[in-house]
Order: structure tokens, then sequence, then C-alpha cells
């Protein structure tokens, strides 16, 4: 339930003329399936009693909705990493929450009444560990269809004990089935990031609970993108988000469909418009640069290469050329970066595509922002 797409980066990475440290993970698959909801349950099965030694202090909170057979491998790595492991399910209905009880977990099912979001899911999360497992030094999210790499929580709970002004960490993504299909290609290629201090990390961070508090937790009504918006609030605490050099976890897009693709993208535009309204206005001015692009190369210049033709004896067709400049340049950047030309040319074709699915994601969110509608949920995968 990743609410960071790769195309939330998609430009920013395609500018950077580095290659990606990344190390060598070991898959790490388990036999743990999940599915289902329920109020901050307690489980039959006390996660303290099978956690002989656990990591210490670390309390893992799960989101997931409808994530099938991934949810298996993410519970199974989370339950005995961490004395307290909770899961929120958002209306799934394939069982995930029996399963997740029978596994050792807590789980938090999600009121239909209010709309679902990853943002909420999360809160709701943090206020489980917070009733249970007070004590706990600091928070991992884990999205559902992702699991932890062994050795990724003591990674992270050393880099936040080492650098107290350190309130979020996050690890490399990885995805594991790359090969599966051209879209789980993308996914991989966009993970890769040079580590360091970052702006913002995706759903899936380790973060200390008086930093999460400090900030108010997500904010519920922002349903994608609410990663990016959360980052924002924690910086301006002054209180540093940093990539460290060392796997965090596997994803799987399991993505197989171009209009699954689409709608991803479309609704990275709508996490773009949200983000940039509540934020755009300030000194950092986010997310305006990624806005004003989206507008010039998915609605101005085909527009203005359209609209005029009939009056320019198709002259003003020939501005449809610019995009080839910019594959280009996207093109060049990728292969800087050490990518074979195959993997260079679907990042460059895929980056240039994006922003007419992104364009129509702003125009929805500010139809929905002028009419006053309830921001809900943008699901892209076909359960």
């Amino acid at each position: 339930m990743s609410s960071w797409s790769p195309t939330l980066a998609l430009e920013k990475s395609a500018r950077m003329g580095h290659q990606a440290r990344l190390p060598q993970i070991e898959k790490n698959r388990s036999s743990y399936n999940l599915r289902g909801l329920s109020p901050c349950f307690p489980s039959k099965l006390e996660l303290m009693t099978m956690t002989p030694e656990p990591s210490r202090s670390v309390a893992i909170v799960t989101i997931g909705r409808n994530e099938g057979e991934r949810l298996k491998s993410c519970l199974g790595a989370a339950v005995g990493d961490a004395r307290t492991v909770i899961y929120v399910d958002s209306g799934s209905t394939d069982g995930s929450a029996n399963f997740a009880r029978e596994a050792g977990c807590r789980v938090v099912e999600l009121n239909p009444d209010v709309p679902y979001s990853a943002a909420r899911a999360r809160n709701e999360g943090f206020a489980c560990v917070m009733k249970f497992d007070p004590d706990a030094a600091f928070v991992q999210f884990v999205d559902g269809d992702c699991t932890l790499v062994d050795g990724w929580l003591e990674h992270g709970m050393a880099a936040l004990d080492e650098r107290t002004n350190v309130g979020v960490v996050c690890g490399h993504v990885r995805e594991i089935h790359p090969e599966a299909s051209l879209y789980n290609r993308l996914f991989d290629l966009e993970w890769r990031q040079r580590p360091g201090e970052i702006n913002a990390c995706g759903g899936n961070f380790m973060v200390r609970p008086s930093v999460f508090s400090a900030v108010g937790g997500f904010r519920a009504d922002v349903i994608a993108g609410e990663d990016n918006e959360f980052c924002v609030r924690v910086r301006r605490m002054d209180e540093k988000i940093v990539l460290l050099d060392a796997a965090m976890v596997w994803h799987d897009a399991a993505m197989h469909r171009f209009m699954e693709w689409w709608r991803r993208a479309r609704r990275t535009g709508h996490a773009y418009a949200q983000v940039a309204d509540l934020h755009g206005s300030n000194e950092e001015r986010y997310f305006i640069r990624e806005c004003r692009r989206i507008w010039i190369w998915g609605l101005a210049i085909p527009a203005i290469a359209l609209l005029l033709a009939p009056f320019t004896r198709g002259i003003s067709l020939f501005l449809l050329f610019l995009y080839g400049p910019q594959f280009g340049w996207i093109l060049r950047n990728a292969r800087k970066r050490g990518w074979p030309l195959g993997d260079s040319f679907l990042y460059a074709f895929f980056t240039v595509l994006t922003k007419f699915p992104a364009m129509q994601g702003m125009l929805a969110y500010y139809w929905r922002r002028w009419r006053g509608q309830a921001l809900t949920i943008m699901e892209h995968k076909e359960s």
C-alpha cells in the first residue's frame, strides 16, 4: 500500500548523474498470509512471548489493503523481529485480519464510514503502539507489499542512537521481481538512490515516537504523497531525514498492466497538486517546480500545438518535437549512471509519458477541491 509512487521521484532521479550504491540483499521470503481487521485487538499469541530477544524496543506498524500473498511475506518477516507488531487493515476482503491475528499481530480494523487512506492507517497503527507498547524507542512503518530485510532494524536503530538530530531513517528499497514486467523494472530503477540526508522518504521508514507525535503524525486528508507532506513538517522541526546505505525492504509491485501504471501516475499528479497546495507557498515552494513541469509538458505544449494547428497550417504541431530533446536528456543522464541502454530507454520513455496521467491527477485534485468533495483513496492495483 505504498504511497510513494516511483513517478514521484522520476524526474528528480533523472537529474542525478550518479550510480546508486546498493548492497546485495538476500531475498527474505516467508510462508505467512494476511488479510483482516480489528480495532487494536490483542491476538491470541502475545508477541513478547514469541520473540526471545527482539530488536531493542522497536515496534512495527504494517498497513495493507487486499495485498494478497505479499502480506504473507510482510508479516512473516516482521513477526519475531520486534516485540510488538501492529497490522492496520483498510477494508480488505481477503481475510487479512484473521491471518494477522493468527500470526501474532495486534490488528486494527479501520471504520469504513471514514474514508480510507494510508495516512489514516499509519496514524491508527501508531496510536495502537502508544497504547500497548508506550516504551517503544522507535517505530518502523512497513507497507503491506514490502518485506523487511534481515538486519535492517538493527541498522536503523543504531543510526538513530548515534545521531540525535536525526528523526527519521530509511534504507534501500529494491523490487523483488524486476523481471516480471517492464513496470516492475521501472520501480526497481527508481528505487536506486544515493545514501545521505534527503528531503523525503517513502512509506517505509523508522521514526522516533517523540518526533512523530510532535508533528501530529500524518495528515489523514492527504490521500497520496502523505509521506512527502509528513517529511516537510519533520524537517521544519530541524529534524533530519537520512537514507542509510543499507537494505531495508523488498518491494513487490506486482504490476502487469498499462492501466495500473497509468492510475498510479495519475495518483502521483494528485499528490503533487495537493502537497503543493499545502506547502507550496512557503520558502521551499515544495512541489511547485514539479507541478509547473506537468502543466507545461502535460497540457500547455500539446494543447497549443493542437489548438493552433488549423490556424498555422499545422506549423504549431512542430512543438511536439520538443519531447524528443527531453527524452534524449533523460536517456543521457540514465546512461551516465551506468544503466544498460534498454533500462535507460525504458526509464526515459516513461518519465516523459508520465506527465500526461500526472496532469490528469492534478486536474482531478483541483476539480475535487473546487467542488468541495471529500478526497478518497485512489487505487491503482487490480486485486
